[in-house]
C-alpha cells in the first residue's frame, strides 16, 4: 500500500510511466480534467497559475477524467490537441484515469484517502483540486467550482516553506 505522494507512478499522455518523486520538493497541483466541461475554461487560468510560479516550484499535474457526464470522450492525441490548442497548457499532463470506484487510480485513491471532501471519499465533478506540500503531503482540497485564480495565496504560502520532510 502506497502511503505517500512520491510512491505512486502515472502514465504520462505521451505513453511513459512517470514517477510522482520526479517532483519531490515541489508544490504539487493534482486536477483531474475534462475538454467538454463547463469548469474546461480553467485551463487556462491552472496555465496562468502555473506560468506564475513554475519557477519557484509549482507544478500542476493534469489527469484527464471521463467519469463525469462524459466530458472526455476523447483518446490522448486528441486531448492534447485541445488543450494546446485552445489552452495553450505547458503543465503536464496524464493518460485519461478514474478518479471514482474500483479502478480508480492509486493515485486519486490515495488523495481522496487524505483529503476526503464533502462527499466524503469521492470526487465530485471535474476539476476537482489538491494541494501538496514539497514534503509531497496533501494539504487542501478545492472542489471543481473553485476558480484557480484564487487559489495563488494558498500556493505561495506553501512555496514559501521549505520544510524538513521525513
Amino acid at each position: 500500500m502506497n502511503s505517500n505522494f512520491y510512491d505512486f507512478t502515472a502514465l504520462s499522455i505521451g505513453g511513459r510511466e512517470i514517477p510522482m518523486s520526479d517532483y519531490r520538493g515541489k508544490v504539487v497541483l493534482v486536477v483531474n480534467t475534462a475538454s467538454k466541461c463547463g469548469f474546461t475554461p480553467q485551463y487556462k487560468d491552472l496555465e496562468a497559475l502555473y506560468q506564475k510560479y513554475r519557477d519557484d516550484g509549482l507544478v500542476i499535474l493534469g489527469f484527464p477524467c471521463n467519469q463525469f457526464g462524459g466530458q472526455e470522450p476523447g483518446d490522448e492525441s486528441t486531448i492534447v490537441s485541445g488543450c494546446l490548442v485552445n489552452y495553450g497548457v505547458t503543465f503536464p499532463m496524464f493518460s485519461k484515469v478514474k478518479v471514482n470506484g474500483r479502478d480508480a487510480h492509486p493515485l486519486y485513491v490515495f488523495l481522496k484517502k487524505q483529503l476526503r471532501g464533502l462527499l466524503g471519499g469521492r470526487i465530485k465533478w471535474n476539476f476537482t483540486k489538491f494541494l501538496l506540500n514539497r514534503c509531497g503531503q496533501p494539504v487542501k482540497r478545492f472542489a471543481p467550482n473553485v476558480n484557480p485564480a484564487s487559489m495563488g495565496p494558498h500556493i505561495e504560502r506553501l512555496l514559501h516553506q521549505h520544510p524538513e520532510c521525513p
